[in-house]
């Protein structure tokens, strides 16, 4: 059996590390595509988790979403051709899975799809239209929970589901132990919430990126902002970035590597996010954080479901008020979490090891 695994982002590295170390070097082909071509949303990630260097590394260019999608095909097939593996791995909802998994289906190698079934049915993100496209194009799908194994069913993809939970667990199963020892962050607060921000449709429009902004600034809670390239990028550009570094509530940091990002969400009080990954990682029995998500919508419903988080959307004065009635009133969370026990990576294994 030989599978490549192809990946390009950060929660792509994460979530697929696992996988990596358990397969091995002998039954798998590594292909970095460069779609996080910041050194501290990819290569760090890799680097860090001690993953083998990528046995491929794209260098794509710093464009459009399209031109970088035909870069990634372009140059992936020559690769395809020479590996000839038994199938192409991709996680999640990235151009670099769309990318992957057009190239592969072009050249006839069955695609397996880690983390298939989520939606959002929001048709603004276009991650939707990345996993919509790419649970179509797989042969073989694992589905993290039975909800998303409802949802492939309902589309009468042709491929087989397999529900398995989230690898995102299983990576903090395996490095939450190591974390505290190889974080490098000091942090000036006792007692702070997480807020973390990157999607498109939040960061590239100034009046929801603004309401955002100033719904957190107004609640007066310490805040650790861990701050992506792309975000920065805007607050620069919208005149609110000053705003923030002149606010004595806020830690500002540059993109902070995996193990710094475990500790902050094992000590914050209150996670408040876009990101999906946090909506899973913050469910695990070592983190147990409630999450508020600056969304209209949410492909983590397992989470919500949970009640480990809330979705409250992007309004200035709700932000405000949830933050405050969550860190004066906190719920009980749950125990067990709604993505698996970090079993995940081993039920992945086994089904490709049967298949190939």
């Amino acid at each position: 059996m030989k599978i490549a695994i192809v990946l390009g982002t950060r929660p792509e590295i994460i979530k697929l590390a696992p996988i990596i170390k358990k397969l091995g070097p002998k039954r798998s082909t590594v292909i970095f595509t460069g779609q996080h071509y910041d050194f501290q949303m990819g290569r760090q990630f890799i680097q860090e988790l001690e993953l083998p260097k990528p046995n491929y590394s794209l260098k794509i260019s710093k464009s459009t979403p399209q031109i970088q999608i035909s870069e990634i095909i372009n140059k992936l097939s020559k690769i395809l051709s020479k590996e000839k593996p038994d199938s192409v791995m991709v996680q999640g909802d990235t151009n670099t899975v769309l990318a992957a998994g057009i190239c592969s289906i072009k050249s006839n190698i069955p695609i397996t799809h880690v983390e298939s079934g989520l939606r959002s049915n929001d048709w603004r993100m276009p991650e939707e239209h990345n996993r919509i496209a790419i649970d179509h194009l797989s042969e073989i799908l694992f589905a993290p929970t039975l909800n998303a194994k409802k949802n492939l069913l309902s589309e009468s993809v042709h491929g087989k589901i397999h529900v398995t939970g989230n690898t995102a667990i299983d990576a903090i199963s395996i490095y939450s132990k190591i974390s505290e020892k190889k974080s490098k962050l000091s942090i000036d607060f006792e007692e702070f919430i997480l807020f973390t921000l990157h999607r498109a449709e939040n960061v590239d429009d100034k009046k929801i990126l603004s309401s955002i902004i100033n719904g957190i600034i107004n609640s007066e809670e310490k805040i650790i902002f861990p701050i992506h390239p792309r975000t920065k990028k805007r607050l620069i550009e919208f005149n609110l970035f000053k705003k923030l570094q002149n606010n004595k509530n806020f830690g500002i940091y540059d993109s902070l590597g995996y193990f710094d990002m475990l500790e902050l969400m094992k000590k914050c009080s209150l996670i408040v996010t876009d990101s999906g990954g946090i909506q899973e990682e913050s469910t695990a029995p070592i983190i147990r954080k409630k999450v508020l998500v600056v969304r209209k919508t949410t492909d983590r419903p397992e989470a919500v479901d949970s009640k480990m988080a809330e979705v409250i959307g992007t309004n200035q004065k709700i932000i405000t008020q949830k933050i405050k009635k969550s860190i004066n009133n906190p719920s009980v969370l749950p125990r067990n979490a709604p993505y698996g026990k970090g079993l995940a990576t081993s039920k992945i294994i086994k089904i490709l090891t049967k298949n190939y």
